[in-house]
């Protein structure tokens, strides 16, 4: 996941220093905050995204109960009924992921067949 991000944040780029990103995670990928960031990091080793900070922002899913008919949002992939604890239930949602936003540095980045 993370290297397709950071590929695609070097196509956006176009040879730019980056800074930071912003990334849209939906809950289905179990996306862990700090493991994400140590696989950023590695990913973007020697690329204009390199040291650039990574803001992860996770969306729910939808948990909708055929027990007792509630609806509720869930940041757990294990999602139960919030209402009656019920695991009949059916989920929607929380499978995106969406580069919101990139931030870019001052100067360009040293990448090949892009002055300075």
């Amino acid at each position: 996941m993370c290297e397709g991000l950071v590929e695609l944040i070097g196509q956006r780029a176009a040879g730019r220093r980056i800074t930071g990103a912003r990334v849209r995670v939906g809950t289905r990928h179990a996306v862990v905050g700090e493991a994400f960031e140590q696989a950023f990091a590695i990913a973007a080793a020697g690329t204009p995204a390199q040291d650039a900070a990574v803001e992860l922002v996770v969306t729910p899913l939808t948990v909708a109960c055929h027990s007792c008919g509630g609806r509720n949002e869930s940041l757990d992939v294990l999602a139960v009924c919030a209402r009656c604890g019920s695991a009949d239930v059916d989920v929607s949602g929380g499978d995106e992921l969406v580069l919101e936003s990139i931030d870019f540095g001052q100067e360009r980045a040293d990448v090949p067949g892009h002055p300075r």
